[in-house]
């Protein structure tokens, strides 16, 4: 095995023996097996090794087992304690999630900190079989049934052994390692799998694992093919404008298998509400669907996806020094005549009819103002944005200049007839809108 080992390290990992390397060492067989081989090919390694406190002195006993292991070979060690339970408690996940997030969360600070190349996990060919049955059990995306995976950060040089290899390559080089009786029970859903599902697929094919492994293989290669395929066609439906993209509809609907083509855009951005996502297609223009990060929108014939922002709803940004930069950039400057009239970002004001300092908000429900142009006649805020034909998008992107709980500006649209300059006014203020 050792010499497979080599062979497959070198020649999958580009540049390995140049690279600086965290492994994620527990103690088990297969990660005391990882250190044991990532040794004697005189890699540059460091061990990390985590204790979650879930059992009793065990958990020291592992500890202990890698801490005097990396002293006796001159490995630089780091270990941590958990309250995985409290944890898991907090953030109302199971155990197995909880060490999860815990250990990774650690795993990446190191691996920021001290500059390595990459993680190094011990996950083996078994692993990836328990995971195909996992996600295949809960109901996944092609991705799902792809088995363990690596990364641009972490990488599983055993992934390709069996379980077997594994502990044959143990006994035969003497490695002592730790049993943990957790795996021994039927508790969680992996050693479920493990114990039952697995053993039946090899008892009706001894060589199940192998062609397992075979099929991985394809089904990796069908999902990077449909993500190129499904890259080029987003890329003719997508208009990226700023920060937003909108995918247009109509042009949607011309794929038989829109629905994917939704799924493989919209779920690295954290969506899961497939239903609702594809509803939206359906539904009125304004209806819409969130993250915690993200929102879709449906705006009459586009879906356009954009990054919340915080909400400023309650709050009132003064214009002090004849200047804002934030949440908007807004200046003021007294001029001696009227220029740029068609300039939607900037307007005209009559100075003397304003009280100092001015407000930066967000409307309210209800307030309305008195349009320039419309000859006195005022008109709720919200009717003007109907009017205007805003999206919600839109709505929620703009602000309003006010003086004295009157509206000014709103912002970009139109100015209120009340503060308009006229032969009568003798200080003009130049208000401009800076994007």
């Amino acid at each position: 095995m050792f010499r497979e080992f080599q062979d497959r390290l070198l020649k999958k990992y580009d540049g390995i023996q140049q690279k600086k390397l965290l492994l994620a060492i527990s103690g088990g067989v297969d990660s005391m097996v990882l250190l044991h081989l990532m040794l004697k090919n005189q890699m540059n390694i460091s061990v990390a090794h985590c204790n979650f406190n879930l059992r009793g002195e065990d958990s020291n006993k592992d500890k202990s087992l890698v801490v005097n292991y990396c002293k006796e070979n001159q490995i630089s060690c780091f270990t941590t304690s958990f309250d995985t339970k409290e944890y898991a408690s907090e953030k109302k996940v199971s155990i197995q999630i909880a060490a999860r997030e815990l250990r990774y969360k650690w795993f990446f600070e190191l691996k920021e900190e001290h500059q390595f190349d990459y993680i190094a996990t011990a996950h083996h060919l078994d692993d990836s079989l328990e995971t195909f049955f996992i996600n295949l059990s809960r109901g996944t995306g092609i991705e799902g049934l792809t088995g363990i995976r690596e990364n641009d950060n972490i990488i599983r040089p055993l992934l390709e052994f069996s379980k077997k290899e594994i502990e044959n390559y143990a006994i035969e080089n003497n490695i002592e390692w730790r049993e943990d009786i957790s795996n021994q029970s039927d508790k969680y859903l992996r050693n479920k799998i493990r114990h039952t599902i697995v053993p039946l697929f090899k008892e009706l094919n001894p060589e199940f694992l192998n062609t397992f492994s075979k099929t991985i293989g394809y089904l990796q290669q069908e999902e990077a093919f449909s993500e190129e395929a499904s890259s080029v066609i987003l890329g003719k439906l997508i208009d990226e404008v700023g920060s937003n993209m909108h995918l247009k509809i109509n042009q949607l609907l011309r794929y038989k298998n829109y629905r994917f083509i939704l799924y493989k855009w919209l779920s690295r951005y954290g969506f899961s509400a497939w239903k609702d996502i594809y509803n939206l297609v359906e539904s009125q223009s304004g209806r819409f669907v969130e993250t915690g990060d993200f929102k879709l929108l449906k705006n009459r014939n586009e879906l356009i996806l954009f990054k919340k922002e915080k909400i400023f709803s309650d709050e009132e940004f003064l214009i002090l020094e004849n200047k804002i930069d934030y949440p908007i950039a807004i200046q003021l400057s007294e001029v001696e005549q009227i220029s740029d009239k068609d300039n939607p970002d900037i307007i005209y004001v009559d100075k003397n009819l304003l009280k100092f300092p001015l407000v930066i908000r967000k409307y309210k429900e209800g307030e309305y103002f008195y349009p320039f142009g419309m000859q006195g006649k005022k008109k709720k805020i919200s009717k003007f944005f109907k009017d205007e034909k805003l999206s919600v998008l839109d709505k929620e992107n703009t602000w309003i200049l006010y003086t004295d709980d009157q509206i000014v500006w709103v912002v970009g649209k139109r100015l209120d007839e009340r503060f308009k300059v006229t032969p009568n006014t003798t200080s003009i203020l130049k208000v401009e809108y800076l994007l």
